[in-house]
């Protein structure tokens, strides 16, 4: 049973959370480092260039690399100390084990390795191959994420396997695939400059994403109207030509009612339409009834901000809409992202310079990771498992059997519900943290308590690992070669800089050696990252994600190459489909019906407030790599709970008073931020902490029913002030994830 062997206190003493802070002068040899790394930030989908000092192995700082063409040296605060994850007292320097009554000790690898195979054998036999599962993130690699997908099917030999881009970009993919029959961002950030009407929806650019910030000041520059769709007046919002607040969990209503403006006032390209897509009559007839009365009373907006947004959007020139999270983090979330592609298909603007459309990836790795096989119902170059003739392809490449492939499995969150049913009995995981960042935390708590065997790859002791039997000691994002792709579609090279610390490894090379002894180690003959990724490109090749033209030389000499690039001599596409043939199978573009339905949960008398959820700047997911660097952490040192000062006189709440938050799965306490950014109606929880401030003991795990994205998004809840006040935040020792507050 996977309970915690001891207190959590007694863990974090052991391995922390602890505060990481550059030395007064800098670390030794920053001023005289052995070499400049050129490579890329391990945080955000930008994937911004960055050059780190190494001096003896270690990392001693960093320098901007100004040639890179995206960011062009900026940084954001957490790429600023990205390194200090490096020579962190926190870092697992070897295999640790569970042992009760004491917490966690070092083992060898023999010992590691083998108690690992023998559990994963042991269950197997007993239960069936698909009692034991793995969860991965799209932090990793290509290359890892490529690796993951292929080992849990040939040497884990489960179809159960997924990842934690599941609670990010899923609803995209599944959106853009049903629109375009291809899942990227039709264009590089370069034709966003130039752009005319910028829509931003449910994304906190300036926040999540603050060196993008720099793309959408020089389209302002050049004259562009700035739309932002958000709950809250985020920073980005505050600079908007126009603010539309909407209530969480009605996005689809208020772009289906811009549709039925443009359709209503004849801003349309009908040219585009006739003759390059597909679905538009049955598109409109959804969105009939969508009159600005309807549009203001459902969504909670001013009408007239809602006429003038579509009319700015239909007689504009040029256009791009971007989205995020907001609009993708609800049981509707593919719904929501198709009814942003109905307005950029109404007007066509798309296909041609300055006109663009996309999601704003959120996770380092958050492109490159959906698109090459550790998701549940994905092969590699993102072809569906369900198709006989994807299987058969990768089957070739592989070198199996096209039945010793498995079929389609449970995704993230029906993984933890399979645990709780005793259908999964053991658990691999990499890169990913589920018990603060899934919804319902204190279910998936459950969910870890019932398993037979759980073992973890990690460089941190996260607030998951602190349940496993074995953690093996990973590696950090500078230590192992690789190339990641970023939000903009564009593939990277990730540089090794140093070698992992003590008897850490290498990920790829754990994965290897368990591949090894599971007796699959002939589908796994890699010498070095390069050789898993040109076996990458061939499984991509003809996939939709076709990365067969890339290679590590080419990358380097273009500082990037945007896929899809079919062949060699292919210069890449950063311009999606300026032929206007799309990637569906009849060749268009398909416009898609959104009848508006209502979120899974909606506010009562006894639950009367909407609660929504999101991220800081200073913060990145779960917090296990930020919340160790001290400066981030002192930036924003504890989650608040942001609310309405109209709100807050209702309840009778003061500033930086206690409040209990409690909906129908938990309940939590949070000092009070009383802030006029937010809607009156709802409240605000940052998510990246765990223990008793997780908002994700909150949050309800039902999903999107297409792409199997929880509904972080909106819930709804109770407010109690509890009449006492937090201590300083300065005090605060949220980082560290306790299991009770601490005032």
């Amino acid at each position: 049973m996977a309970k915690l062997p001891v207190s959590a206190e007694k863990i974090i003493k052991q391995y922390g959370p602890k505060k990481n802070y550059t030395p007064l002068g800098g670390f030794e040899g920053s001023n005289e480092p052995d070499r400049l790394v050129k490579t890329h930030c391990c945080f955000c989908g930008m994937q911004c260039g960055i050059q780190l000092k190494v001096k003896d192995n270690q990392i001693a700082g960093f320098e901007p690399w100004m040639e890179f063409p995206f960011n062009e040296g900026r940084l954001c605060p957490k790429g600023v100390q990205r390194y200090l994850q490096n020579n962190h007292p926190d870092r697992i320097l070897s295999p640790l084990q569970r042992v009760e009554g004491k917490g966690f000790e070092p083992i060898d690898w023999e010992s590691a390795m083998g108690r690992t195979v023998n559990e994963i054998k042991r269950i197997q036999s007993t239960y069936g191959n698909d009692a034991f599962a793995m969860l991965s993130g799209v932090s990793l690699t290509n290359e890892k994420s490529y690796m993951v997908g292929k080992f849990a099917r040939l040497a884990l030999k489960t179809k159960n396997l997924d990842y934690n881009g599941r609670l990010c970009m899923v609803s995209a993919g599944a959106g853009n695939k049903k629109a375009f029959g291809l899942d990227r961002i039709s264009n590089s950030w370069a034709d966003l400059k130039h752009a005319k009407v910028i829509i931003i929806a449910g994304t906190n650019i300036s926040e999540c994403f603050p060196t993008l910030t720099h793309y959408i000041w020089e389209a302002r520059d050049n004259g562009a109207k700035l739309i932002v769709v958000d709950p809250r007046v985020t920073p980005i919002a505050r600079t908007a030509d126009l603010h539309l607040p909407v209530k969480p969990g009605r996005d689809s209503a208020l772009f289906g009612a811009i549709l039925k403006q443009l359709v209503d006032n004849d801003w349309l390209d009908h040219d585009f339409i006739d003759n390059h897509t597909s679905g538009f009559e049955e598109a409109i007839d959804a969105v009939k009834e969508y009159d600005l009365d309807w549009a203001e009373a459902t969504t909670g907006i001013d009408k007239e901000k809602i006429r003038l947004a579509a009319e700015w959007w239909g007689k504009a020139d040029t256009s791009f809409l971007l989205h995020a999270r907001g609009i993708e983090h609800h049981t509707k979330g593919v719904d929501n992202v198709v009814s942003c592609i109905n307005i950029v298909l109404a007007t066509g603007r798309i296909g041609k310079p300055y006109c663009g459309y996309g999601t704003i990836t959120g996770q380092g790795n958050g492109q490159g990771g959906r698109e090459h096989g550790h998701k549940c119902d994905q092969l590699p170059g993102n072809r569906d498992i369900t198709n006989p003739e994807h299987r058969k392809y990768i089957a070739e490449v592989w070198g199996v059997e096209e039945k010793e492939i498995p079929g389609k499995g449970l995704s993230a969150y029906e993984i933890i519900e399979a645990i709780h049913r005793g259908e999964i009995k053991g658990l691999i995981s990499i890169c990913f943290n589920p018990l603060v960042s899934l919804p319902n935390n204190n279910f998936v708590r459950e969910a870890l308590e019932k398993l037979e065997y759980y073992m973890c790859i990690d460089f941190f002791l996260n607030e998951t690992a602190r349940h496993a039997d074995v953690i093996m000691a990973g590696s950090l994002h500078e230590e192992e070669d690789g190339t990641v792709t970023t939000a903009e579609g564009r593939v990277v090279k990730i540089n090794q800089a140093i070698t992992p610390p003590g008897q850490a490894r290498k990920d790829s090379d754990i994965l290897i050696e368990l591949a090894q002894r599971l007796g699959a180690g002939d589908k796994f003959n890699y010498s070095k990252a390069e050789d898993i990724f040109n076996e990458l490109r061939v499984a991509s090749k003809g996939g939709t994600a076709d990365y067969y033209g890339i290679t590590y030389k080419k990358i380097e000499e273009n500082m990037g190459i945007f896929w899809p690039c079919p062949s060699e001599d292919h210069p890449g596409t950063p311009r999606l489909w300026e032929d206007k043939k799309f990637k569906t199978p009849d060749g268009k573009a398909h416009f898609n019906a959104v009848p508006y339905r209502e979120p899974s949960e909606v506010t009562d008398k006894e639950f009367p407030v909407t609660l929504t959820t999101g991220r800081v700047v200073s913060q990145y997911l779960s917090g296990t790599q930020t919340r160790r660097i001290g400066k981030l952490v002192d930036q924003y040192p504890e989650p608040l709970l942001e609310i309405h000062p109209s709100l807050a006189q209702q309840f009778g709440i003061k500033e930086r008073e206690l409040v209990r938050v409690s909906t129908r799965r938990g309940e939590a306490v949070f000092p009070a931020q009383i802030v006029e950014t937010i809607r009156p109606d709802t409240v605000f929880i940052p998510y990246h902490w765990g223990g008793s401030q997780s908002a994700n003991q909150l949050t309800i795990g039902t999903l999107d029913p297409v792409s199997k994205i929880p509904e972080f998004k909106v819930c709804a809840c109770k407010l109690e002030p509890l009449k006492k006040w937090a201590a300083p935040a300065t005090d605060s020792l949220a980082f560290q994830s306790h299991e009770t507050l601490k005032p």
